[in-house]
């Protein structure tokens, strides 16, 4: 299992791929909720992939939210992959790397069924009550990185 920068076209196309089967396909979020201006290029922000015997089996994103915090987005796992801490692998990957690029704070908006997971990881739940995003039910989250 490794994790990767994307900094090319095609693992941006692959990243996209794997959100689309999980957001699009299994959780029936709406194609135009699912892509945006981030989306455009490797360089519009900073997408992350976790590749197992050359598959891309995870992706994700981070983009500087405000001064000195970080927004980590569209993280995704394909389904025969879950269970197996690659959801860990790219989330401390990415806060590793936004650590490194000067930001000391991240936050995340969670589905409420991973709201467990990314405790386990130490974020701490912000919102006083669940908010609907493309019609699932999501808390705010944050964390000292």
């Amino acid at each position: 299992m490794e994790l990767i920068k994307v900094t090319t076209e095609e693992l941006l196309k692959e990243a996209l791929a794997i959100r689309f089967e999980v957001f699009v396909r299994e959780q029936q979020v709406p194609e135009e909720l699912e892509y945006d201006d981030f989306d455009v290029s490797p360089a519009a922000c900073n997408h992350f992939v976790v590749q197992e015997q050359g598959r891309i089996i995870a992706a994700g994103r981070w983009r500087e939210y405000e001064p000195g915090v970080v927004k980590f987005q569209r993280i995704v796992v394909a389904k025969s992959y879950r269970g197996r801490g690659i959801g860990k692998v790219l989330l401390l990957g990415m806060e590793q790397d936004a650590k490194q690029s000067g930001y000391p704070v991240g936050v995340l908006e969670a589905q409420c069924t991973a709201e467990a997971f990314y405790h386990k990881l130490g974020y701490v739940t912000e919102s006083a009550e669940p908010f609907l995003d493309a019609n699932i039910l999501h808390v705010k989250m944050r964390k000292q990185l």
